[in-house]
């Protein structure tokens, strides 16, 4: 069942945009309250939203569409199912909060409006990027994501690091942007159809086809940039350069979820092939074990959270790898218990550095009393965060380790590597919930105090949610999580999640395993920070310095290059526009079919042969002229014989215009020339003369291949036919040539007049602009002085 909304959706993509562009003059007005307002744009989409979930549950979807390019069936189309709706709650609900919190934490920064406009139009840009259903569209929204999302990294753009971060985020997810702009391309051809809901019945030819391999390729590299896999994954934790509302609301919720929400989309098409699962699997779970090894490495709270992101994202591209109805669900259970508590924990680290100016976590402890509410946001959000019931985290990581059951290496392997990737998250969460709240005190930078409410209602109610969710499970389950599972499977999701506990169930000791590494992982912490950073420092080379080295050798090539063909030498530049130009006319003749044969003609007439040995005679006169004054006047004759031809074959009106063309360009010619010694030799090498000969004899028979391919085919009249009918009716003339000139073609005439009357007045400026040029000095020939040496020659 599908409901057209159209004005629904159309509101809940646009609005962030128009929003961004008047908030930063409400902001001048209102100061902190325009906050409120522009918060107002994502809780209305929440709500809206909220009011659609069960339609969306009950397998009803909320289309809207808008004409495009309508030439080629390309439409603007939106989607709502269960899927699109799950992410679209995520990137609305968070996002609310977020605009909330950033008013407070941002508070006395006279660049708060242009903050909030960022916020806003990359919000509109993951809401367009999940609700399209048009692949065109998808792709402009993922790569306005990448724009903004570099706006927000280096907001604080004095820093040196903020510009690099934002720069290598941009970088990086630019080069999968040309990846997802190839893959859906191929998507197109082999499947026929714009639209990712109309591909789902073209599955089968996707897969059959010789180029499914490199269509998926693609497609996956993409996604793996925006939501940092191995070996890209360096750019989010250097993308914590930003500020901390930026890093809990796109490196936690949105951004980073981007690529995931494109393999999940792209499930159904391409989900189950060896090749999807092997890359995925491999990927996901070695950035896994590598996101988690480095949140166990680092005390900067911030850097903590960002590589337990990156570990994050690798175990939903795993579960997606392996694909099936149960990994679904637990994929979309990760999601939305992932989103809330890591957002939720973000905000956490916000309020510390606000209220105590560290951030570090060795250097602070004992703020459970100071900062009672903040811990109480805190220990809800890592309570999820290591997977106790009833949490959503636990849920979560319970329908993970049930989905992971397989035949081969995956039924000791997976389990392994989820047990062990879950257990160092689960450190890191006890490390963030108690460490900085328990203990003894620790002198801080500030004296550290609560903070203000609208930092504190984002971590609360995030908190709360991800326990909410988990405890209403009989609601979220069927209204939420199986909805977005049946959009990734393809088909009905008939997996059930729940608290039921079973001895039976490998599950449950996989998670006592999990929760009791995890304890000893938190017990040892330090121990285990201190051996990772000295295998750190052993390393020569990390991710982060090879794209260093990668973009700076890219660098220097460009400058190679660069240096190279923008010598500034007009002839060069001259030689290889002709050179590409032959290339581009011979090759597709020789590739498509063929040289085309010579057609049949009539005799040519006397005159005709007259006109023909004219052109041949300013050909040789151009080519052998042994001044430059005769080779001017022997291009003029060329001009002059195309004038005769046109008026041997019935066009008086271009004919004469040819003569002026050519008599006026000839003048210029000559008044340019003046400024140069007509009368020396035009001398070349003879090299380059015959170097230049075959590249204009190659050009010219392209040319001609060309002509004669066209002639070869039938003539279509319907062209000629529309502009004999409407000379008259439509622009009052009988003479077609000229109805064509001012009319039809009336603009082209006019930039073609432009560019006439521009040559001119650069001549006549260049006439006035003094006089000839200076003769070279004479030098005398030295002679010998009486008596002595010779003598130096005179000036």
């Amino acid at each position: 069942m599908t409901l057209p909304l159209d004005s629904s959706i159309d509101a809940m993509v646009a609005g962030p945009f128009v929003t961004a562009v008047i908030v930063p003059f409400l902001w001048r007005l209102l100061g902190e309250r325009a906050a409120w307002l522009a918060a107002l744009v994502p809780a209305a989409s929440f709500a809206l939203l909220a009011s659609l979930v069960s339609t969306i549950a009950s397998g009803g979807v909320v289309a809207a569409s808008i004409p495009w390019l309508p030439a080629y069936g390309i439409s603007l189309a939106f989607r709502l199912d269960g899927l699109s709706m799950l992410f679209s709650l995520a990137i609305s609900g968070i996002g609310a909060l977020v605009l909330l919190y950033s008013a407070a934490y941002l508070r006395g920064d006279p660049r708060q409006g242009s903050f909030f406009a960022f916020m806003l139009a990359f919000m509109g840009a993951m809401q367009g990027l999940v609700l399209a259903d048009s692949l065109v569209a998808l792709f402009c929204f993922w790569e306005l994501t990448a724009v903004t999302s570099f706006l927000l990294i280096g907001f604080d753009h004095t820093r040196t690091a903020a510009r690099r971060a934002a720069i290598q985020a941009l970088v990086v997810t630019s080069a999968g942007g040309l990846c997802l702009l190839l893959g859906i391309v191929l998507l197109h051809v082999l499947g026929g159809e714009w639209e990712l809901s109309g591909l789902a019945a073209h599955r089968e030819a996707l897969l059959a086809s010789g180029l499914a391999g490199p269509m998926t390729l693609l497609l996956v590299a993409a996604a793996f940039t925006k939501s940092a896999q191995l070996p890209v994954h360096f750019w989010l934790p250097n993308a914590m350069e930003a500020p901390t509302p930026v890093s809990a609301y796109l490196h936690s919720a949105t951004m980073v979820q981007a690529g995931i929400y494109l393999l999940a989309r792209l499930s159904p098409l391409l989900g189950g092939t060896a090749l999807w699962v092997t890359v995925l699997s491999a990927f996901g779970g070695a950035t896994l074990l590598w996101g988690a090894a480095g949140a166990l490495r680092q005390s900067d709270l911030k850097q903590v959270l960002a590589h337990s992101t990156v570990a994050s994202l690798g175990l939903l591209v795993l579960l997606l790898g392996v694909g099936g109805e149960a990994a679904a669900l637990a994929a979309v259970a990760y999601f939305a218990a992932h989103a809330l508590y890591k957002a939720g924990l973000f905000l956490v680290v916000g309020l510390i550095d606000h209220e105590t100016g560290v951030r570090d976590l060795t250097a602070l402890a004992g703020l459970r009393e100071k900062m009672a509410l903040a811990f109480i946001a805190a220990a809800l959000a890592g309570f999820s965060m290591f997977g106790l019931p009833p949490a959503m985290g636990y849920l979560a990581k319970e329908a993970s380790y049930a989905a992971i059951g397989g035949p081969g290496w995956s039924e000791l392997l997976l389990p392994t590597v989820l047990v062990l990737g879950n257990a160092a998250m689960g450190a890191v969460a006890l490390a963030l919930a108690l460490a900085p709240f328990l203990g003894p005190e620790i002198a801080t930078p500030k004296r550290p105090h609560e903070g203000p409410v609208e930092m504190l209602a984002g971590p609360l109610l995030l908190g709360l949610c991800g326990i909410g969710l988990a405890v209403l499970i009989g609601w979220s389950g069927p209204q939420l999580l199986l909805p977005a599972a049946t959009a990734i499977v393809g088909g009905a999701v008939h997996v059930h999640v729940g608290f039921e506990v079973s001895i039976a169930d490998p599950a449950l000791w996989l998670s006592l395993l999990t929760w009791a590494l995890s304890a000893a992982l938190f017990w040892r912490l330090g121990a285990l920070r201190t051996l990772l950073r000295r295998l750190e420092a052993g390393a020569r080379l990390s991710f982060d310095r090879a794209f260093d080295l990668g973009l700076a050798g890219l660098l220097g090539l460009a400058e190679i290059g660069s240096r190279n063909w923008q010598n500034g030498r007009l002839r060069f530049y001259v030689l290889v526009l002709t050179l590409a130009a032959a290339a581009a006319l011979i090759l597709p003749l020789l590739i498509l079919g063929g040289l085309p044969a010579l057609p049949s003609s009539p005799a040519p007439e006397p005159l005709e042969w007259a006109v023909a040995g004219l052109a041949l005679v300013g050909l040789i006169g151009v080519v052998a002229a042994p001044t430059l004054l005769i080779g001017i006047l022997a291009l003029g004759v060329q001009g002059l014989a195309v004038a005769l031809i046109y008026l041997l074959f019935g066009a008086p009106d271009l004919g004469f215009t040819q003569f002026m063309v050519e008599t006026l360009s000839v003048v210029m010619f000559a008044l340019v020339m003046t400024r140069l010694r007509l009368g020396l030799p035009a001398h070349r090498p003879r090299v380059a003369a015959i170097r230049d000969a075959v590249v204009a004899l190659l050009c010219g028979a392209g040319v001609t291949g060309v002509l004669l391919a066209v002639l070869d085919q039938p003539f279509n009249s319907r062209l000629a036919d529309f502009f004999t009918a409407n000379a008259a009716a439509l622009a009052h003339g009988r003479n077609v040539v000229n109805v064509i000139l001012v009319d039809f073609r009336g603009l082209d005439t006019l930039g073609e007049i432009a560019v006439v009357m521009t040559a001119g007045v650069a001549v006549l400026a260049l006439v006035a602009s003094g006089g000839k040029p200076k003769p070279a000095p004479r030098v005398r020939k030295p002679r010998r002085a009486r008596g002595g040496p010779a003598s130096e020659a005179a000036p």
